[in-house]
């Protein structure tokens, strides 16, 4: 069953997350316990370099797999392509704004698991996309930085 209240994602961001788990699940977990117990059988654990990382290795493995699994459970799936409104700024619009000197920047609003500032990925509970939200082309906001308040008009809003 679809989760309904979860974080917003989009299913590339979903399908990346799941791929990673994948990846984890069906070759490195089982690349490290094939190496934990060939050093294992090789004596006394506890000068052994490859038993004592192969132990650690696998502890954040398995912690990286329960942290996905948790979060691929909470999150939910959005296509931006199906925004009822695309005349406002809604999660997975892809806004053009500009600032006081004119200089523009694009960027697309996506789930927090797969933002990526130098791409133009801002994360849908960053302070620039709450910022954004709702907002019609013309619209000028203020986004508060560490660096301090910008503002930004927004010159174009598409979706995908």
């Amino acid at each position: 069953m679809a989760n309904l209240d979860g974080p917003p994602i989009t299913a590339e961001g979903m399908a990346a997350l799941k791929a990673r788990y994948d990846h984890l699940f069906g070759k490195e977990r089982p690349e490290i316990v094939e190496i934990v117990s060939w050093a294992a059988g090789n004596g006394d654990r506890s000068e052994n370099g490859d038993y004592l990382y192969g132990r650690k290795r696998m502890r954040g493995i398995d912690r990286e797999l329960a942290h996905l699994s948790k979060r691929m459970k909470k999150l939910r799936v959005v296509n931006p392509a199906e925004q009822p409104d695309k005349s406002r700024i809604f999660f997975g619009a892809t806004v053009t704004l500009a600032d006081e000197d004119d200089n523009e920047r694009t960027v697309v609003l996506v789930g927090d698991d797969e933002q990526d500032a130098g791409k133009g990925l801002i994360g849908w509970s960053s302070p620039m996309a709450r910022a954004l939200r709702g907002a019609e082309v013309g619209d000028v906001r203020t986004v508060r930085l560490p660096s301090g308040e910008k503002e930004w008009e927004v010159v174009a809003i598409s979706y995908a």
